[in-house]
């Protein structure tokens, strides 16, 4: 998050959002902290993920970007492991 240029309190306020917006996308039925924690461990592995091909993701808008990425990553994973 530091590469990122967001706070802490703005990557909750980005993180959320983005976990709502994925949540919205992919129809899961999730809480407003498991929105917020999608979107920010969401970031954290699409920025890794986005990294390997050369992709770098700044600020409010790419860190949104990033957590609904990687938010949307995370729940399809979790519903291939239930299955």
């Amino acid at each position: 998050m530091g590469t990122a240029g967001v706070g802490w309190i703005a990557a909750i306020i980005i993180g959320g959002l983005a976990g709502w917006l994925a949540e919205m996308f992919m129809k899961s039925n999730t809480g407003i902290l498991m929105n917020i924690l999608l979107g920010i461990i969401g970031a954290i592995v699409a920025n890794a993920l986005l990294g390997v091909f050369g992709v770098a993701l700044t600020g409010w808008i790419g860190y949104l970007i990033a957590g609904f990425i990687g938010a949307c990553i995370l729940i399809a994973l979790a519903r291939a492991i239930r299955r």
